[in-house]
């Protein structure tokens, strides 16, 4: 049986660590293509399109041995099987295709999980994860015939890795102010998942079988499948600002239509109690001299204006509405820039690399490897990006304080929505930055540079999701954010859909030379300046409108003698 949101809550340090290590080992794992290339390759998928001078003749093995033409350069052996950039081709398409379910797949999955909760979808997340492993194991027995198996397994590997990451983003929720830095560290163990395949090809190369290795990995998708039928809650997570799960209110004697739990409903039930003892006094002409703190809204005596003005609030901030923000409009182009950067290079990294080596694949071999073990730098260095987007928030000003009494002359606190917003802004003018810089080292051809070239990726590409998620915490309906986040991921991957016809053109038309593929890439990265610089005028006009605000009379309600309420300015 599901536990409830307050075992959940018990449970949040448990859930929260075992979340990360099933995030490294389970998610995005995708994101270390280059070593699950070469382990690939040296199990033969799609060793056949290799195969085809070969095959010319029955008599012109001997010719193509001895010949200089260019053509038979290309065929390579790996482990006992030809390779060419044919195989190149159809492996990155298959790479293509699930990386692109790795972002894609998140707008319908947002939708589910904040309706349903997250606890149905990672458990077919981690069973999905489970079967694409069997599915690799089963065509690498017989990769001549089963090599189109790793399209579906691929697939679905994407999509059960991204089920992990997406459902463990609420799991924030249950941190309160922290909630910014829980979701960077979450979103760092998924971009550190790219250290799972580097890991693996090492101890591949130790000697293990590859579909040993898979049975293994297979296994433990099912540890992951336990962990969450035995601690994860059916209900969504709510945010830290709808509820406290330390209050316990027994509320099975109350007839309330609508769905309140929480800190929400002891706020709402409190209210309702305040008001019924101003109407109890109001009745019996005593007045109440300390109404004149209180709101004038606060004055009726029913919860029917409750639902009226929960509704009004829902309609203030409908799903379109973010959508259509000016917000969300540019954190799209800043994320579908950033994501063509990034899965371009992941993809073309090793052809590139041996460019720069002169086709030399065991140096190929060392720096993917090296790339893959630097991926682990997304889960140290991305908590910093949320540590930027919750600084300071514990010392200002939330919503239920600013009707609060201050000392003459005490300075007002900030306010919190404000600095959330000037916090995203320095988050993302600092990825921006980051981001630039890859660009430059990518464009020196370098072999020892490509090492920065690596770090700056990490970096950028757990800061970026860090960064973007902490800002649609921060300015939108906690309700809203697995949608808003699929919508994003949605459009970021059909825009990175770019790569292929880009990694096509930098192994035809240019030759391999990635260069004017990576100056425009540059040059596009540019457009990244765009949100903070909005986020930066929006924080300014959101501070103008408060300094007017608390220039502005005060209006409060009085009693007279009378029961008659009267406003004064």
């Amino acid at each position: 049986m599901a536990p409830t949101l307050a075992t959940a809550f018990s449970r949040r340090w448990w859930m929260a660590v075992t979340a990360v290590i099933e995030n490294l080992l389970f998610s995005a794992v995708l994101l270390g293509w280059g070593s699950l290339l070469i382990m690939l390759k040296s199990e033969g998928f799609y060793s056949y399109l290799c195969e085809g001078p070969k095959n010319s003749s029955s008599l012109n093995l001997s010719n193509t041995s001895t010949s200089a033409s260019p053509d038979s350069e290309e065929y390579l052996d790996m482990n006992g099987w030809p390779i060419c950039k044919d195989q190149d081709e159809m492996l990155n398409l298959a790479f293509t295709v699930g990386s692109f379910l790795l972002s894609a797949i998140t707008l319908p999955m947002g939708i589910v999980m904040d309706k349903y909760g997250p606890r149905k979808l990672r458990l077919l997340g981690s069973a999905c994860f489970a079967f694409s492993c069997l599915l690799i194991a089963y065509g690498a027995n017989d990769p001549n015939n089963l090599s189109i198996l790793i399209f579906f397994a691929l697939a679905i590997n994407g999509f059960g890795g991204m089920c992990m990451t997406f459902t463990s983003l609420t799991l924030p929720n249950m941190f309160g102010d922290l909630r910014s830095t829980f979701i960077a560290l979450m979103i760092g163990s998924y971009a550190s998942s790219a250290v799972t395949f580097p890991g693996i090809k090492v101890i591949y190369d130790l000697g293990a079988t590859f579909i040993i290795i898979l049975l293994v990995w297979a296994a433990c998708a099912c540890l992951v499948f336990f962990n969450c039928f035995i601690n994860w809650p059916l209900e969504p997570f709510p945010g830290p600002e709808d509820m406290d799960y330390t209050v316990k209110i027994k509320f099975s004697w109350l007839g309330f239509d609508h769905k309140i739990t929480g800190k929400q409903f002891y706020r709402q039930v409190t209210t309702v109690g305040r008001r019924l003892s101003v109407g109890h006094s109001m009745k019996h002409n005593q007045p109440a001299t300390d109404l004149a703190t209180q709101e004038a809204n606060k004055l009726c005596l029913s919860t029917v204006d409750l639902d009226v003005k929960c509704k009004a609030k829902q309609e203030t901030q409908s799903f379109m509405k973010s959508i259509f923000s000016p917000i969300f409009m540019l954190s799209l182009i800043t994320m579908c820039v950033t994501q063509l950067r990034l899965i371009f290079y992941m993809g073309a990294m090793n052809t590139i690399l041996e460019s720069l080596t002169e086709g030399d694949l065991s140096t190929v071999s060392v720096y993917t490897s090296i790339f893959g073990m630097l991926q682990l730098l997304c889960l140290i260095t991305s908590p910093v990006i949320g540590y930027v987007m919750d600084w300071k928030l514990k010392d200002c000003e939330d919503d239920n304080d600013k009707n609060g009494k201050r000392e003459p002359g005490q300075p007002r606190p900030p306010d919190k929505q404000i600095q959330k917003i000037v916090n995203a802004t320095r988050a993302f003018i600092f990825t921006n930055l980051l981001l630039v810089g890859f660009g430059v080292s990518c464009l020196v051809e370098n072999l020892p540079l490509q090492i920065l070239s690596f770090i700056l990726h990490t970096i950028v590409r757990g800061f970026i999701h860090s960064a973007v998620g902490g800002l649609y915490a921060a300015v939108y309906p906690s309700s809203q954010f697995g949608s808003l986040t699929g919508m994003q991921s949605l459009i970021s991957a059909l825009f990175a859909l770019l790569q292929q016809p880009l990694f096509m053109a930098m192994v035809g038309p240019l030759e391999g030379d990635p260069l004017w593929v990576n100056v425009g890439l540059l040059v596009l990265s540019m457009l990244g300046f765009c949100l903070p610089l909005y986020l930066l005028c929006h924080s300014r006009h959101l501070q103008r409108l408060r300094d007017e605000q608390d220039e502005d009379p005060k209006i409060y309600a009085k009693i007279n003698g009378d029961t008659k309420p009267e406003a004064f300015v």
